[in-house]
């Protein structure tokens, strides 16, 4: 019975070179697996936050020609005329040509009976618009100041009728290949 005993322990006593190349490949492959999961995870996540901020500046488009359609309507001697030129401006204007236009903040707040009125600030892209600018100390997006984005905003307006245009902001981006993000939404004559 002794013998059994001693040639059973002999054998079972620690791991075969088979079985420890086993247990360390399967180990490698995992430690390989997570630091992949990881790492199309911050991917990942710098994507969605381009996406993101794509998504913001496309909605800054449209808000910029919302709130001149709201000034022009509340500033104006009549609602009516107020609509009437700021309809004749932007379809007549830049905005309106197949390469669209973009909005230059810069001197759009001036004196005078109307805040917010200067529509010379829309300037037709010719055939692109140009890079927004990052400027990391206000974190704003702009013009004239910054360090170049990957973000081209254009904006197109399309006259639907005489009480209603169609304004789209449309977002070019590189996310690895070229993508585009466009809002849309209607505005109207809203006071009557």
């Amino acid at each position: 019975m002794r013998f059994f005993i001693k040639k059973y322990n002999k054998l079972s006593g620690g791991f075969t070179l088979v079985e420890m190349l086993v247990a360390v490949s399967i180990l490698s492959i995992s430690v390989v697996t997570l630091l992949n999961v990881l790492g199309s995870g911050i991917r990942d996540t710098g994507f969605a936050k381009e996406r993101l901020t794509a998504g913001y500046l496309a909605q800054e488009g449209i808000e910029y020609i919302r709130n001149m359609r709201d000034t022009y309507v509340l500033y104006s001697a009549s609602p009516q005329s107020g609509w009437n030129a700021f309809n004749t401006k932007l379809t007549n204007g830049s905005c309106f040509t197949a390469n669209g236009c973009y909005f230059d903040d810069r001197n759009v707040f001036g004196g005078g009976p109307m805040p917010m009125a200067n529509l010379t600030t829309l300037t037709a892209c010719s055939p692109t618009c140009p890079n927004l600018l990052y400027n990391s100390a206000t974190g704003k997006y702009n013009y004239a100041a910054g360090a170049s984005a990957d973000f081209i905003r254009k904006i197109k307006v399309t006259a639907v009728s005489s009480n209603e245009i169609q304004v789209s902001s449309t977002i070019f981006f590189t996310e690895g290949i070229e993508k585009s993000m466009t809002l849309s939404e209607n505005l109207y004559n809203w006071i009557e």
